[in-house]
Order: C-alpha cells, then sequence, then structure tokens
C-alpha cells in the first residue's frame, strides 16, 4: 500500500534516544576542541580571578543567597553593594564577559551545527531514507507526506531549517542569554510558547509529526510495510495502474 505506514512511537522513541546518545557525545567533543581552540578558559579564568580579587578586597562572597543577603545589616549590605559595582564596572572583567557571552554562543551553535550534520544528514545520505542510525537500527525512515523517498535537499532543509534552527538555536540563543543576564521573562515565554507549539504539533494528529516535518512535509515511517516511490510520477504510474486493475476487475 503507498498510503503511510506511520512509525509506532516506541521505534521512535527508542531511535530518538540512541541518536540523542550521539549527538551528545559529537556535541561534547566539538565543544572541548573549540573551547581549547578559542581560549574561553582564559577569559573565564580572567572573571574568576577578578571575582575572587574584589571578594578579598572587600570581604564579601558573590555567591551568597538572596535570603543571606537580607540577613546583613545595613553597612555590610552597603560594602556587598560598592564591591558588587566595582566588578560589574571593571573594564577587564566586562571585556571577559563579553568575550565568555560571544564564544559561548559560537561553541555552542557551531558545536550544534556540525553534530546535526554528521547524525542528521550525512548518515542519513549514507543509510537511505533519512535514516540515522538510531532510526536504521530501529527499521524506521522518513518519506514525504506523498510517500515519495525525500530528497536530498529536504533532508538538509529538515535538519538545519527545522531541527537546529527552529527547535535548537531558538532555544538555546535564549537560555545562554538568561544566563548571561538578558533575556528574562520575554525569553521563557518565547521559549514556553515555542514548546507548546511543538506539542500542539505533535498530538494534532495521529501521525506524531515534530515542526521540523511539518516544515518538511515529511513524515516518520514503519521501512518493513511502507512503499516508498522515487518521484511523484512513479507514484502516480502506480496509482493509474491500480486503478486500471480496479476497474478491470469490477463486475458489472
Amino acid at each position: 500500500m503507498y498510503e503511510i505506514q506511520k512509525a509506532s512511537l516506541l521505534k521512535r522513541m527508542s531511535a530518538f534516544l540512541l541518536d540523542f546518545i550521539l549527538m551528545t557525545i559529537a556535541v561534547t567533543g566539538i565543544a572541548f576542541l573549540l573551547m581549547v581552540v578559542t581560549g574561553y578558559d582564559n577569559h573565564a579564568g580572567v572573571v574568576s580571578e577578578k571575582r575572587d580579587f574584589y571578594e578579598k578586597e572587600y570581604g564579601v562572597d558573590f555567591d551568597i543567597s538572596l535570603e543571606d543577603y537580607e540577613k546583613l545589616n545595613e553597612d555590610e549590605q552597603k560594602v556587598y553593594l560598592e564591591a558588587d559595582k566595582a566588578f560589574s564596572n571593571d573594564k577587564e572583567v566586562a571585556f571577559a564577559y563579553n568575550m565568555m557571552f560571544n564564544l559561548v554562543l559560537i561553541i555552542t551553535s557551531v558545536s550544534l551545527l556540525v553534530s546535526y550534520l554528521i547524525v542528521e544528514f550525512v548518515l542519513p545520505l549514507i543509510f537511505k531514507n533519512g535514516q540515522t542510525l538510531g532510526k536504521k537500527i530501529f527499521g524506521i525512515g522518513i518519506v514525504f507526506e506523498n510517500s515519495v523517498r525525500i530528497t536530498n535537499f529536504a533532508l538538509f532543509s529538515r535538519t538545519v531549517l527545522g531541527k537546529y534552527t527552529v527547535e535548537t538555536m531558538i532555544p538555546v540563543i535564549l537560555i545562554v542569554t538568561m544566563i548571561f543576564g538578558g533575556g528574562g521573562l520575554v525569553a521563557l515565554i518565547v521559549i514556553g510558547l515555542l514548546l507548546i507549539l511543538e506539542l500542539f504539533v505533535f498530538f494534532k494528529d495521529k501521525r506524531y509529526t515534530l515542526l521540523h516535518d511539518v516544515l518538511c512535509h515529511t513524515v516518520c515511517v514503519d521501512m518493513a510495510t511502507q512503499m516508498i516511490f522515487e518521484n511523484v510520477e512513479e507514484l502516480n504510474a502506480y496509482k493509474a495502474r491500480v486503478h486500471a486493475e480496479a476497474v478491470q476487475n469490477a463486475d458489472y
């Protein structure tokens, strides 16, 4: 049958977990190499040294909780704020902190992109039918919604536009911005809305598709039962043949 034979959720989740492990290994390794090459630790070291210097200079602890801060008397709070201001206004700290922020974004985005290209694009080009290593092992694959074999361009778009850009980098950029003191409530709202949209798309029909599949008109199928056509012409020819056979065998 040329209708979509959707893959079971169990197989999809199993394949996802295996691919996630591969992605994690790849991202960690690439990120470590980039940290060494870009000298990230040097900038982090500057911030750490300056932090220790101002803590000793003013006799404060920047790591105290809000509750502990409120327990300080008025003079101690004043000293703490002066130390924090001096630390924040230090030009070396500002430069190092800015470099850390930029490098975190660069290292994260590059390591994720390269890992996605390896796990979600290069390997599927080798295995065919949009199969990652996880999908290959669990017998599932990716086709267009009309049962036509996924093209290399669509596979690339699904990986880079859908999985990497929309589903990964938008949340990552917002989270990194929050960690470095920006975004706040707006970032949380955007991440929440993106998650709600993903869940809505996933549960709106029985195919359980995600945003990257919606963007590229693809669906995850069971390779053991799915009929796959090389192109639309082959699909139409098959439909015409089936129709002709049905007409020929019909009772009048």
